[in-house]
């Protein structure tokens, strides 16, 4: 008999949305400065670029305080006695065991929102990753409060390569989020849960 868990509130939903749509025309624009893809005018993708960018930090912010205000943050907790040995039965399943049909090592529950990979991978993104495209993104947007030199380096030419970087991995990060979410009872059950709000659990 299956089990619906509400997982993600409505503001958890309205972020994640947000983050996506702003994310998604930061690569798009990004690519079309950086490589001309997409047949963008440069004047127009830098502006939506820097408009994404600015929502995007905005979010990140409320973001950033709802975690704390809502108790939503506790998903993120490392625990680190007995974490390595976690990740390597969490590796194991998805490289082996996800392909013989075995059963999840660390299935959602009400206390456990992420899988030791996914809690790691998310903390990186969100707690690393993410701050340095928009830290990076501020700086190249008002250029002069970036330092001259840094390590003998230009400080814009440092500043850029954290961003380019930094983006790069997160357009990773993304690739990586959507297959995997495809990966459910359902290929759309995950989808469905961030729609919804609830997980539905076996």
């Amino acid at each position: 008999m299956s089990q619906k868990i509400y997982f993600y509130p409505i503001w958890l939903r309205l972020w994640h949305l947000t983050n996506a749509l702003m994310f998604l025309s930061l690569i798009i624009t990004g690519l079309s400065m950086q490589y001309g893809l997409f047949k963008i005018h440069f004047d127009y993708a830098v502006s939506i670029h820097n408009i994404s960018g600015i929502i995007l930090a905005i979010s990140y912010f409320i973001y950033f305080v709802a975690n704390f205000i809502t108790g939503n943050l506790k998903y993120y907790r490392i625990k680190f006695n007995g974490f390595l040995k976690k990740l390597a039965i969490q590796f194991k399943f998805y490289t082996i065991g996800i392909f013989k049909h075995a059963k999840a090592p660390f299935p959602l529950t009400t206390k456990r929102k992420f899988n030791p990979l996914q809690k790691l991978t998310y903390v990186g993104m969100m707690y690393i990753i993410f701050p340095l495209i928009i830290i990076s993104g501020i700086a190249m947007l008002f250029p002069q409060i970036i330092y001259d030199r840094v390590f003998g380096i230009p400080g814009i030419v440092l500043t850029d390569l954290v961003h380019v970087i930094a983006g790069f991995l997160g357009s990773i990060f993304m690739i990586v989020h959507i297959y995997f979410c495809s990966i459910g009872a359902k290929p759309y059950s995950n989808f469905k849960s961030i729609v919804t709000g609830y997980h539905e659990i076996e």
